[in-house]
C-alpha cells in the first residue's frame, strides 16, 4: 500500500513542478527572443537498503526549445532578428559572456548598447559604446556604423561588429535569468556566417495553443494522483475492518 502512496504522492508533487514550467511559458509568449522550455518525467528507484521496489516520479528540465521563433517587422533600426541558427553575446553584470536571441537593443545613458533586459551588447573586442549624438545602422553581417549629424549620409563611420555565435545547442545551457550559457562555462568564437535582419525581432517560440493544452493535461494528472491517494486510503481502511474482523 505505501507504494501506491509514495508513488502518487511524488507524482502530484512533480506535476506541480512541471505546471510551474508551463505557467512560465505561457506567460512568456510576448517576450521577445523567448527559448520555451521543456520538462519530462521519469521514474528513478528510491535509494537505501530494504526499499528496492519503491521508486519516485522525477521531473526534470531536459532542454530548451530551440525552434525559430515569429519574425514581425518593426522598423525600428535598433531592432534585430538572427535569421536562422546564431545567438547574440552579451556580458552579463557579473562578468560572464551569455547568448541571447533578444534583439531589442537599446543605447544606455553611458552610451553601452545593451538588450532590453540591460545586458551589454558584445564585438569580439568587448562591449559596444556608442556615442548618443550619433545615428546607428546595423548591417547583415552584425556590423555597426553611424552618422553624426552633419556628416555626408552616403559615407559612414565604422564602429564595430557584434559577436554572433553559433555553438552546438548540447553545448549550451539555459541560466535562471532566462540567458543562455556555454556548458563548459566558457564563450565560442563568432561564426561569420551568423546574418541579422535589421528592423526586424524574433517573437516567443511558445505555442499559446499547445501550452494550454499542456496545461489542462497536468491538471487532470493531478487529480488523477490524488484519486489513487483517495483509493489508497480507502483500501488502508477496508483492510483495516477485515483484519479486526479476523
Amino acid at each position: 500500500m505505501d507504494r501506491l502512496v509514495y508513488t502518487a504522492m511524488t507524482g502530484a508533487k512533480q506535476v506541480m513542478e512541471k505546471q510551474t514550467t508551463v505557467a512560465q511559458n505561457l506567460a512568456n509568449t510576448n517576450t521577445i527572443g523567448f527559448r520555451g522550455q521543456i520538462d519530462t518525467f521519469r521514474a528513478v528507484p528510491v535509494p537505501g537498503a530494504g526499499l528496492p521496489t519503491r521508486v519516485q516520479v522525477m521531473d526534470e528540465t531536459l532542454s530548451a526549445d530551440y525552434s525559430v521563433g515569429k519574425v514581425s517587422q518593426t522598423g525600428r533600426n535598433l531592432d534585430v532578428a538572427i535569421e536562422g541558427a546564431g545567438w547574440i553575446s552579451v556580458l552579463t553584470a557579473d562578468g560572464r559572456e551569455a547568448y541571447t536571441r533578444a534583439g531589442d537593443l537599446k543605447i544606455a545613458p553611458n552610451g553601452a548598447l545593451q538588450i532590453h533586459s540591460g545586458q551589454s551588447v558584445l564585438s569580439e573586442e568587448g562591449p559596444i559604446i556608442v556615442n548618443n549624438d550619433t545615428s546607428l545602422m546595423i548591417g547583415k553581417d552584425g556590423a555597426l556604423s553611424y552618422l553624426v549629424a552633419g556628416d555626408n549620409p552616403v559615407t559612414t563611420n565604422f564602429l564595430g561588429r557584434m559577436k554572433l555565435v553559433n555553438p552546438s545547442i548540447n553545448a549550451l545551457k539555459r541560466g535562471d535569468d532566462g540567458l543562455f550559457y556555454a556548458v563548459d562555462g566558457g564563450s565560442f568564437n563568432a561564426d561569420p556566417n551568423v546574418t541579422i535582419q535589421s528592423g526586424a525581432l524574433e517573437e516567443s517560440n511558445v505555442n499559446v495553443v499547445e501550452t494550454m493544452v499542456d496545461m489542462i493535461s497536468l491538471g487532470r494528472q493531478f487529480d488523477m494522483q490524488m484519486e489513487l491517494l483517495k483509493n489508497a486510503e480507502s483500501n488502508a481502511a477496508k483492510s483495516s475492518q477485515v483484519m479486526s474482523l479476523t
